[in-house]
């Protein structure tokens, strides 16, 4: 293969990564609103850390644990502010439903 043949591989596994943390996105604020209802913290430092674990056990490179452990953690991150945005957005418009 060509540089040519690469970059285009990279812009197919590119296109099927956002595809994969969208849906990420899609459960995390799924959960988000099962929190919400048991009256659960958005932040679970104990899951987190189940997850970073999961994810570097099962990493078989070429990214090293630390390059796995990174991503993941920003990854958490931004699946931790679209729960919280998706939540403080719904709770908003159900308490103004409520006044109405």
């Amino acid at each position: 293969m060509n540089i040519e043949d690469w970059r285009d591989e990279i812009d197919r596994l590119d296109e099927q990564l956002v595809k994969l943390l969208n849906a990420r996105s899609q459960c995390a604020i799924e959960l988000g609103r099962i929190k919400r209802e048991l009256g659960l913290a958005i932040y679970s430092p104990d899951r987190e850390r189940e997850v970073i674990a999961h994810v570097m056990g099962i990493n078989h490179g070429p990214l090293d644990r630390d390059a796995v452990r990174r991503l993941f953690e920003r990854i958490i991150d931004e699946s931790r502010s679209i729960e919280r945005v998706t939540v403080e957005k719904e709770t908003k418009a159900g308490k103004r439903k409520k006044k109405r």
